[in-house]
């Protein structure tokens, strides 16, 4: 059966102050809307029902509420089964981010301040609202490629493929819960920078004082996916509602931690030996917690006992 799936970030209206001025969500909102009509005209299925986002499959029946059911407490279940990796996660990348700035004087190096200076141009672009167009259509494009090199990475195949500032869309015959949630974990205009960067410097022959340049872009284009990521979440994203948003949420919260450890192996100059570290510092938590939580229930166990004697 063919899967057609689509995407778009959607958004709601914003109050603004100013009557005569249109806002970015409503500009969003109303460009995907025509964008979702002339793919309904030019494929001749106004009457069925296209689903955003990457992620619906057309043709599927409803199972029965029971099913349903069933599916929702799965994804709860995973969702929840995932919070401790989260939390163990979190802790060992706030540890190794601790110890290199306040230890290592990692601040100081011209890495982290040729990152945090792309970082901070990004922040005050997405404020001030200068080049919108240009910007949505960039993240526009970088989110239906990115399903579109997942959909190719799982061995399906895209059928169609739009996108213009009135927004974007692909059609395939697979998806699944990576396909749907890739754009909002995978910074793609940051990986462009790196590839091209390593090319040009392969082929040119740049020597490593270069390489400030190349943090200086990935500052501005990682802060650039997590600045939009973090814009789209709230506005009703369908790409979350498919598989269930409490399970979307985990799954893109553990994502991002993953590359921001990513980053930070990378950026202190031995990223295999700091990886290794980060392994078993993630470990070691992870054993700590573990035994945390056990001695808690034990006591809380051992409580109940009480209190049930008395």
């Amino acid at each position: 059966m063919v899967k057609k799936s689509q995407s778009k970030p959607a958004g709601r209206p914003l109050k603004n102050q100013r009557r005569t001025r249109i806002s970015f969500a409503q500009v969003l909102s109303s460009a995907n809307r025509r964008a979702h009509e002339q793919a309904n005209r030019r494929g001749g299925n106004r009457g069925k029902k296209y689903i955003w986002a990457a992620t619906a499959a057309a043709g599927m029946d409803d199972g029965p509420e029971s099913a349903e059911w069933s599916r929702r407490l799965l994804r709860w279940s995973v969702a929840t089964l995932l919070l401790p990796l989260c939390w163990v996660t979190m802790w060992t990348f706030l540890s190794r981010f601790s110890q290199a700035t306040v230890g290592s004087e990692f601040w100081r190096t011209p890495e982290f301040w040729y990152f945090a200076t792309g970082a901070l141009v990004m922040i005050g672009w997405f404020w001030s609202g200068l080049f919108q167009s240009f910007f949505l259509y960039l993240y526009v494009l970088g989110h239906e490629l990115t399903h579109a090199a997942f959909v190719v990475l799982f061995r399906g195949k895209v059928t169609e493929f739009h996108v213009s500032a009135d927004g974007g869309y692909i059609t395939t015959n697979k998806t699944n819960l990576i396909i749907a949630l890739s754009p909002y974990f995978v910074p793609f205009w940051a990986v462009v920078a790196a590839a091209v960067y390593g090319a040009v410097r392969h082929f040119a022959g740049l020597s490593p004082e270069w390489d400030r340049a190349l943090y200086a872009l990935l500052g501005l284009t990682w802060t650039f996916h997590m600045v939009w990521t973090l814009w789209m979440i709230p506005r009703d994203q369908p790409d979350l509602k498919e598989n269930g948003t409490y399970l979307s949420l985990v799954v893109i919260y553990l994502a991002n931690l993953l590359v921001l450890a990513g980053l930070l192996c990378v950026a202190r100059g031995s990223p295999l030996e700091n990886s290794r570290e980060f392994a078993m510092d993630w470990f070691r938590y992870a054993a700590t917690g573990g035994d945390m939580l056990l001695r808690w229930g034990n006591s809380l166990i051992a409580d109940f006992r009480t209190a049930a004697k008395l």
